[in-house]
Parts: C-alpha cells; sequence; structure tokens
C-alpha cells in the first residue's frame, strides 16, 4: 500500500512530465525563438554552362520543423554551405526571411535538376514572399551574393545525392 506521501510526489512528478511534455510539444510546434542545430548535410554540385563546377556542403531541411526553422536566427552562412529543402513533388514553393539575420540567395530548383530562378540577396528580417513562380523540385539557400559572384545562373545543372530518391515528375 502507497503512503499518503508518496502518492503526493507520484502526483506531483507526474504533473512535471505533463508540464515538460506541454514545454517540448510547444517547442517543436511554436513560432521558432533559436537557430536550430546543424542538421546533416550532403555534397552539392552546380555545373555551369561552361562547365565550371562550384561544389558546397548543404545541410538537409527534411522535417516540417526542419524547413520551418531553416536558416533562422543564424548570425552567418560559409560561402561553401546552405540548406537544400527537397519536397516530396516538384510544386510551387514560397520562402520569407522571417528572423533570418543575413542576406541569402534563394534558388529553385526544376524537376529536370536544373536551376529554374534565383532570388538573389533576399532581404534579412523580411516577411515578404520570395516565390519560384512554377514548380520547384528544392530550394536551395545559399550565402547572399554568392550566385553573382560564381557566375551561377538558371539552367545550370545542380547534383546532389540529396536530391536522389525524390519523384521529378515525370
Amino acid at each position: 500500500m502507497m503512503s499518503f506521501k508518496a502518492g503526493r510526489w507520484l502526483a506531483l512528478a507526474a504533473c512535471m512530465a505533463t508540464v515538460s511534455l506541454s514545454a517540448m510539444a510547444a517547442e517543436e510546434t511554436g513560432e521558432p525563438t533559436h537557430a536550430q542545430p546543424a542538421l546533416p548535410t550532403a555534397p552539392l554540385t552546380i555545373t555551369g554552362a561552361n562547365g565550371v563546377k562550384h561544389v558546397f556542403t548543404v545541410e538537409k531541411a527534411m522535417t516540417p520543423r526542419e524547413q520551418q526553422v531553416g536558416e533562422m536566427f543564424r548570425p552567418s552562412i560559409p560561402d561553401d554551405g546552405g540548406m537544400i529543402f527537397v519536397w516530396p513533388f516538384p510544386r510551387q514553393s514560397d520562402m520569407w526571411m522571417e528572423n533570418t539575420q543575413v542576406p541569402l540567395d534563394i534558388v529553385f530548383i526544376g524537376a529536370d535538376n536544373r536551376i529554374s530562378s534565383i532570388v538573389e540577396n533576399a532581404v534579412p528580417l523580411s516577411l515578404a514572399r520570395i516565390s519560384s513562380h512554377g514548380p520547384a523540385r528544392a530550394t536551395l539557400e545559399l550565402r547572399g551574393g554568392i550566385t553573382e559572384r560564381l557566375g551561377i545562373s538558371v539552367g545550370d545543372r545542380v547534383d546532389s545525392v540529396a536530391l536522389s530518391g525524390v519523384s521529378s515528375g515525370k
């Protein structure tokens, strides 16, 4: 038989566990308040029409929460880094810069693994919608200004293991 004192402690422990689980659930579903930890990475190569290759190591934002938080609250993006958002099928991709502290080049990748559009130097902290203006199989965020500096342009080919296994829509 349990004593009254032990029963109170069990009730208190159950209540604390409920509060902790609620706080964890809010952290996973509420508005982001801090940068997410580094995500798993994959190599990514962009090959221009002239054959020049540019190699990056990009974080893969795969879950809805990872995609929601993205590059928010990060103070910098390395020249050879970035983040890729791979969609389950080609679709309209709309991004924004809420809580993103640094400018980004947002690169939309079509079903053919070629760059379909680029938005350069997206304004930090802006709530303006940044659109792919058509179906995108993935969206790539790079350091602001890097696409111009490297000569990356619409039509360049994107290759990465991060894109494997994703429907091309064909």
